[in-house]
């Protein structure tokens, strides 16, 4: 789906990083005409090598070719490990004919692996001959590591339309997760205009997702308009179909996380801020005793208070609304309903927390905490 808008092709080939010799090596290009470009990346202040070279590529919001490896995240690989970001980026811009300031480099998988620097530059090779305007679903599958499935999304404008893909099974937390997203649209959106949207989008969507509170180095979410259709959406219209994009991608990244059994939203009403909204939902995101419960099937509200009372957000601790999957459990921050009426069998799971200090809200996505959870990152492998 990430060829799916006009001027843009895609590949995903094996240059032998994975073990398994599964495609770990994409390619995703903008032949314009136009070749704007807006990026975000992790908030972690130790980034991957692929993370700072990409920071300076978007500074001008020009970008023309993004190349993605999965098998190793090149993080704390030393210079050696900066100077094959660099020459991927080279190979790729030879290819291509362009500079290599318009390559944004991405890699993921394990942190301190050192990618074969000749198998990523004969990958990059591989990846530009086999470039093709169906080449999207390859390359969505070459840039998963723990993925069971690829995740990817299309969201159709009116005579435009954005195409993604996204990998990303764990380690999800803001700001983003441990995640690559690349989005491409054929809109004509100039580079100011896709950085306000992405951001916005962002901020509601991959911001909020909150698997085990967890923080990458590598994240990065590219978007890459390449004007082709030749309209252009208003800022709102396009910002809308942007955050749709995003949040499919969000919810798709939540269903695929490591071991999880219980994908669970936490909807905080009625906070006096947006900001305090969101801290609340994820304290009792980032809880591994409620997260611990549900996966137990215990609706265990008194974890969710407890949760709540080390914020910062302004409530009352003695006037605290909670309910589980609908059921009020708490009111008034006494017991209500029988917890024993709440059905934690199915695996989508809401959480509502009545704060009653004001009138924002706000959603955070998590998931239970599992013994898979735990199996699948006690004996990782890219």
């Amino acid at each position: 789906m990430i060829t799916a808008p006009r001027g843009f092709r895609a590949a995903g080939v094996a240059a032998g990083l994975k073990s398994t010799g599964a495609k770990d090596v994409a390619l995703v290009v903008n032949d314009g005409p136009a070749f704007d470009s807006a990026s975000v990346f992790t908030a972690n202040r130790c980034k991957a090598n692929p993370v700072l070279w990409s920071q300076e590529v978007v500074k001008d919001g020009t970008v023309r070719a993004v190349f993605l490896n999965s098998g190793g995240a090149n993080c704390y690989t030393g210079p050696e490990g900066f100077q094959t970001t660099h020459a991927v980026a080279e190979t790729v811009a030879q290819c291509l004919g362009i500079g290599p300031i318009d390559v944004v480099v991405c890699s993921t998988g394990l942190i301190g692996l050192t990618n074969d620097r000749d198998q990523v530059l004969a990958g990059a090779r591989a990846a530009y001959d086999a470039l093709a305007v169906d080449g999207g679903d390859d390359a969505a599958h070459a840039i998963m590591t723990t993925d069971s499935v690829s995740k990817q999304v299309l969201v159709e404008g009116a005579g435009w339309s954005i195409g993604g893909m996204a990998k990303g099974a764990g380690m999800l937390a803001p700001q983003l997760a441990t995640m690559l997203v690349v989005l491409t649209t054929d809109a004509v959106v100039p580079a100011a205009d896709l950085d306000t949207a992405l951001r916005a989008a962002t901020r509601v969507s991959f911001d909020r997702l909150d698997s085990d509170g967890c923080m990458s180095t590598n994240d990065t979410v590219t978007v890459l308009a390449s004007g082709a259709s030749g309209i252009t959406p208003s800022l709102g219209d396009f910002t809308a179909a942007l955050t749709q994009a995003c949040t499919d991608l969000a919810m798709q990244l939540l269903k695929d996380a490591e071991g999880a059994d219980h994908e669970i939203a936490i909807t905080v009403l009625n906070a006096a801020t947006q900001d305090e909204a969101v801290d609340v939902g994820r304290s009792v995101a980032r809880s591994n005793l409620f997260k611990a419960a549900v996966f137990g099937k215990d609706p265990n509200w008194g974890r969710v208070l407890a949760s709540i009372g080390t914020t910062s957000a302004q409530f009352d601790p003695a006037d605290l609304d909670v309910a589980m999957n609908g059921v009020w459990v708490c009111r008034r921050s006494t017991p209500h309903a029988d917890p024993a009426t709440v059905d934690l069998e199915p695996r989508e799971v809401t959480v509502t927390i009545d704060l009653k200090a004001g009138s924002e809200r706000a959603t955070v996505w998590t998931n239970d905490l599992t013994h898979a959870y735990v199996h699948e990152n006690s004996a990782y492998s890219s």
